[in-house]
């Protein structure tokens, strides 16, 4: 796909914003709900793709990683295929009016959701990943470009295209959800740049495909991050309660969004803790790593390299290090950690209020797993990730991210030009 090829769909996508925000949230989420049920009836088309794609990865030798989350089963299939519909039920976000803080003198202000535009989402594997996308673009009157990995070639292919027949058929702007395929000859460079058309750029994968998005694009870039979340454990906290948290933390698969890969611990708690804690990680599959510190008391534990304390493992493996309070912790996160999702396991009020009020991440936890939920069952709400990035869309990724804030003000009558 060349260049002219990448605007003509940029194009077609701009030309259906226009015609998407003249739609009723009913009618939108009508076709949310018919992209459910088609995705729903095409399950044995994708898996079959998926498989196809599967064969190729292998002669591919793509990261164990990528192969991990590029693998469908019928179980992320029907999860995706409920999140669709529970997307379709939701509020819609556009047109909600907030309050303004301030009022010009004999007018009325105030400010509602509106649409951003077209926006990108370009995504390593996790197939699925595509049509929850395409459901939070269209509840919000967006127009969606996806771009995924040549490892996902063929089941991206069949689920834009049930994707697509299900909106032609109840009547949505042709253009609104397209895709462009890796395989096509673009370079993600090539789509990044469009700055003329995009109003959004959403990567998701590793760090290597966020950092290299960042770096070309010419368009707005929501930044979004995985992994290499860190929990302090402060000299309060009890064992079992670190336990749990790390293990609930890796629950979010198969992307392990905020998966706990790096524990501070305080130096007062004792080698019979240290070594419940490690046994029971073990116990569950987890590969253990520590600075040279706490290596050169417990030789068992492998040694973590200086540059690991900055990287996502993406995988069940947890470095340990000790640091001598709250303090150092919070230092070390807010130089180290991802910055999106970090936490802390005390039982003192004062040490919890410092690392939520010092810490620079997204999101605090405070005695509680940061698992990362993309349909949490309770409240109303579809996240497609996290991001990292300071600003007004940081944190969870969900439909207000998609949208922009305008501010109306309206005089009681026309002003009359002096005679």
């Amino acid at each position: 796909m060349t260049n002219s090829h990448i605007s003509t769909a940029l194009h077609r996508a701009q030309q259906a914003c226009i015609q998407l925000v003249t739609t009723t949230s009913t009618d939108r989420s009508r076709a949310i709900q018919a992209m459910a049920a088609a995705l729903k009836d095409a399950k044995d088309e994708i898996l079959h793709a998926n498989t196809l794609d599967l064969e190729a990865s292998r002669e591919m030798a793509v990261p164990e990683v990528i192969a991990d989350w590029l693998k469908l089963t019928q179980e992320r299939l029907e999860r995706a295929v409920r999140t669709l519909k529970r997307l379709g039920e939701l509020p819609d976000p556009i047109g909600r009016v907030l309050p303004v803080a301030f009022q010009p003198e004999a007018c009325q202000s105030y400010t509602q959701l509106l649409p951003l535009g077209v926006v990108a989402f370009i995504y390593e594997a996790l197939p699925e990943l595509g049509a929850i996308a395409a459901g939070l673009c269209l509840k919000t009157a967006n127009s969606l470009i996806l771009r995924g990995g040549s490892e996902a070639s063929y089941s991206n292919q069949v689920i834009a295209n049930t994707l697509q027949g299900a909106l032609e058929e109840v009547g949505m702007p042709p253009g609104c959800l397209q895709l462009l395929p890796a395989e096509a000859g673009e370079s993600i460079r090539d789509l990044v740049v469009q700055d003329n058309y995009l109003n959004l750029i959403i990567p998701y994968g590793r760090a290597s495909l966020v950092q290299q998005v960042v770096q070309q694009a010419t368009a707005p870039v929501l930044r979004s991050a995985m992994g290499n979340c860190y929990l302090y454990w402060g000299n309060s906290g009890s064992v079992s309660a670190v336990q749990a948290v790390v293990l609930d933390s890796h629950q979010s698969l198969p992307d392990p969004v905020n998966a706990i890969e790096k524990v501070l611990i305080n130096p007062d708690h004792n080698g019979n803790e240290l070594n419940s804690l490690w046994g029971e990680l073990r116990r569950k599959g987890f590969h253990l790593r520590a600075d040279a510190d706490l290596r050169a008391d417990f030789p068992d534990l492998e040694l973590a390299a200086e540059s690991e304390w900055d990287l996502a493992y993406l995988n069940r493996t947890v470095a340990f290090k000790k640091v001598k309070d709250v303090s150092s912790a919070i230092a070390w996160i807010n130089q180290h950690s991802s910055g999106h999702a970090d936490c802390i396991v005390t039982e003192s009020y004062l040490e919890s209020r410092q690392f939520a009020l010092e810490l620079n991440s997204a999101i605090t936890y405070i005695n509680a797993s940061p698992r990362f939920y993309r349909h949490p069952q309770r409240g109303e709400a579809i996240f497609l990730g996290m991001s990292n990035q300071k600003g007004q869309r940081r944190g969870l990724i969900g439909l207000e991210t998609l949208t922009t804030p305008k501010t109306i003000i309206q005089g009681s009558s026309p002003l009359v030009s002096p005679s």
